[in-house]
């Protein structure tokens, strides 16, 4: 599926700096100041997201707010007054133990490799796995926001 989503065509928006970085900055304002989840793992790829969380609110509150907080700023930095820019549905999967939460913390910041897009996961600027969103604290807190 990912590699679908990689090579589809339409809009790569979150290829630009400014958007990728408004994207990630609404994950941890959702986990730090609205207190809407708590983020393991994200990726931004250049025509999707995938994040990682536990829900502190009903997950649909969650999304609700995650999306609609990142669309505005996305389309102000775009130029793109009150259309659409995510797809109105999404993909949930529920973590069913320890090692499938790991797993799949893995297979997101691998992503960008997968796609030929760097050689490392830490080499993709977009993702939980970029060092200078890091902390040395465990898995299941993303830290403090960079900007």
């Amino acid at each position: 599926m990912d590699r679908l989503l990689d090579t589809a065509p339409g809009p790569r928006w979150l290829r630009q700096p400014e958007v990728a970085e408004a994207v990630a900055n609404t994950f941890f304002v959702a986990e730090q100041k609205w207190e809407l989840c708590d983020n393991f793992a994200w990726v931004i790829m250049p025509n999707h997201v995938h994040i990682l969380l536990l829900p502190r609110r009903p997950l649909r509150e969650v999304t609700r707010a995650i999306k609609s907080n990142s669309a505005r700023l996305a389309n102000q930095i775009l130029n793109r007054a009150g259309e659409p820019f995510w797809q109105d549905e999404s993909f949930d999967h529920w973590v069913r133990s320890p090692f499938e939460l790991e797993k799949i913390a893995r297979y997101i910041e691998n992503n960008p490799v997968k796609a030929d897009l760097v050689q490392r996961p830490e080499d993709w600027p977009w993702s939980s796995a970029a060092p200078r969103f890091r902390t040395s604290e465990p898995i299941g807190r993303s830290g403090t926001c960079p900007t």
